[in-house]
């Protein structure tokens, strides 16, 4: 067996004044200079993701407009962004899943997080960009081993091969400009509704270019019916779509106020407030 390949980084001093730190890029067979590499940092003009770091932060970037993913350094299995934290909120509804599939890897914190708290769950997490796979390690993601993988493939086509069934299914996935866009071009969400156990649900970020969104929802509502709702993010220009097996859960329920105050204890989310927008969602029924 080879031994995998280690990579190289060259590190810039951060090209913007108002954001200190530090850039580090992965080496590529491209015969680019330091300064080249500043310039086109300079100029937003990076033809691969990178890392940007702070004494305090690690974050992906595909561009700097736009962060990617965000690790603390000193809680690297935290949550940072809101809308991570929002989409574990399927768990009121499946607190016990058996397998998660994860369509987009990026730095790794929503499959960090499961692997941590959720230790009898078997995670899958397809990832297409063999750049973001190559900063597994930067962002301290678990190595494969019984019950978690990081696969290389489009998560559309490898939902459309998928076998087992699946409990909850989270995507995000994205490139430069927003939804990844072989999920609207492909099969994804009618096999996905048809992969998901009798429990099942998906958890969609919807981000990036809103022309994208329009299909990506037309496509969800085909393959699910009346069980879809899209739930805002406060604060950030994120949307999400839960979309479930099962009817959408139309009231607050004692047993549900039951798990979200048990999950609340175990992962130190908020997810009494979680179940009330939920419950709150926008159904695409009728619309």
């Amino acid at each position: 067996m080879s031994k995998a390949k280690t990579t190289q980084w060259v590190e810039l001093e951060s090209p913007w004044s108002w954001q200190p730190g530090l850039v580090r890029i992965a080496k590529t067979s491209e015969d680019l200079t330091h300064d080249d590499l500043l310039r086109s940092a300079s100029r937003n003009e990076l033809r691969q993701p990178y890392i940007f770091e702070t004494e305090l932060e690690r974050r992906l970037h595909f561009t700097h407009d736009a962060t990617q993913s965000a690790m603390k350094i000193d809680d690297p299995d935290a949550l940072v962004a809101h809308y991570t934290r929002k989409m574990m909120a399927c768990l009121l509804f499946n607190p016990n899943p058996k397998h998660i599939v994860m369509i987009g890897m990026g730095g790794g914190s929503l499959p960090k997080f499961c692997y941590r708290h959720l230790s009898h769950t078997r995670i899958t997490v397809v990832e297409v960009s063999a750049d973001a796979i190559a900063m597994r390690d930067e962002f301290l993601i678990p190595k494969d081993d019984q019950r978690f993988r990081v696969v290389h493939d489009d998560g559309a086509r490898f939902i459309e091969s998928l076998t087992d069934d699946v409990d909850i299914l989270l995507v995000d996935a994205f490139d430069a400009d927003g939804i990844a866009l072989s999920l609207a071009n492909s099969t994804f969400y009618s096999r996905a509704a048809a992969q998901l156990s009798k429990e099942g649900i998906l958890v969609m970020n919807f981000w990036g270019v809103p022309e994208r969104y329009v299909d990506n929802l037309a496509l969800a509502r085909a393959a699910f019916g009346e069980r879809v709702l899209l739930v805002p993010v406060a604060g950030e220009s994120n949307l999400l779509m839960f979309a479930f097996k099962k009817p959408v859960p139309q009231t607050i329920t004692e047993r549900l106020e039951f798990i979200a105050r048990r999950l609340q204890f175990d992962l130190l989310l908020d997810f009494p407030r979680y179940l009330s927008r939920i419950c709150q969602g926008h159904s695409l029924v009728g619309g």
